[in-house]
């Protein structure tokens, strides 16, 4: 992986050093599960397909959240997901080149009752926080569905302004 500055005048964070500081390296982009690609860019805004929380390939849990998952596993997997965003925004633009994560959308398989997706959709929120800085906050929508591809229990869908 190449790291390229921040872009200049972009106010860009070292989102290179940040990850590292966290002990955290960017996985390979995941291979898409149909047909579409991991990630498009038009203009100045990078689309970021579902992403779910695979790790070598594999997903670690499958589930609905609030049974077979803790809402504190679901965070967890939700910033699986959002690191496995930031590698496709990296495999197509760079992480120096973001300038901000824009809007967030979280999707958590739910049991019946289960209402409480935002703290799960925060473990990918705080990831962007956490590298990004001030340009990692984002609008968001975290939503309850009662499947999700594979039988994942979250997937996480980005959309980053690019310099």
């Amino acid at each position: 992986m190449t790291t390229p500055a921040p872009v200049a005048g972009a106010g860009a964070v070292d989102a290179y050093a940040k990850l590292a500081e966290l002990g955290l390296t960017l996985p390979k982009v995941a291979a898409p599960v149909a047909s579409y690609v991991p990630a498009v860019q038009s203009g100045n805004l990078v689309y970021v397909s579902g992403q779910l929380p695979f790790v070598d390939g594999k997903l670690p849990q499958v589930g609905k959240v609030g049974a077979e998952v803790s809402v504190e596993e679901a965070t967890g997997l939700a910033r699986l997901c959002a690191l496995n965003a930031l590698a496709a925004i990296e495999a197509l633009v760079g992480l120096g080149r973001i300038v901000k994560i824009v809007k967030v959308g979280g999707f958590v398989a739910s049991a019946p009752g289960f209402t409480a997706q935002p703290a799960v959709i925060n473990g990918a929120s705080d990831l962007f926080a956490a590298v990004l800085g001030e340009q990692g906050r984002h609008a968001r929508a975290a939503v309850g569905v009662s499947e999700l591809p594979l039988g994942s229990p979250v997937e996480v869908e980005v959309i980053a302004e690019v310099a």
